[in-house]
């Protein structure tokens, strides 16, 4: 599975919580179900990329109102598609999520120095996602 896509509602625009969209870029199938079963719940329209070597394509094809972005992705880093995503004028403020399996304060200071808006490790609590895209986009 290179590119899924579920969408829960009809519409893209922003204009209430339930439809507000994220992406999730992972390639940990248990993650992005577990992800997109939780989001969905709470009226989020879902798409999924499972790979770095197009994600990027993926976020400006998708359009969404935020990005969950694992760092270790096969094809190119998340912090590769993080810095290319900073650089892009049209989605330098997408606000972005960074996981990683790996808790070590160097990995989260990459991701901040990189412009990630919020990081969190592996193993997370489904409230722990929720109250970040909360936090990330306001609702």
């Amino acid at each position: 599975m290179t590119d899924a896509q579920m969408d829960v509602g009809a519409s893209r625009a922003p204009t209430a919580a339930s439809q507000r969209s994220v992406l999730i870029i992972e390639d940990e199938a248990n993650i992005i179900e577990a992800l997109k079963f939780i989001l969905s719940r709470e009226g989020w329209q879902v798409f999924t990329h499972s790979n770095g070597h197009d994600a990027f394509d993926a976020i400006q094809r998708h359009q969404p109102d935020a990005v969950i972005l694992d760092v270790m992705l096969p094809g190119r880093s998340g912090y590769d598609i993080l810095r290319d995503l900073r650089a892009e004028p049209g989605l330098a403020d997408l606000p972005v999520l960074m996981l990683t399996a790996r808790g070590q304060s160097k990995d989260q200071d990459m991701a901040q120095s990189l412009g990630a808006n919020l990081f969190m490790t592996k193993p997370f609590a489904n409230a722990q996602i929720l109250d970040a895209l909360k936090q990330l986009v306001g609702g």
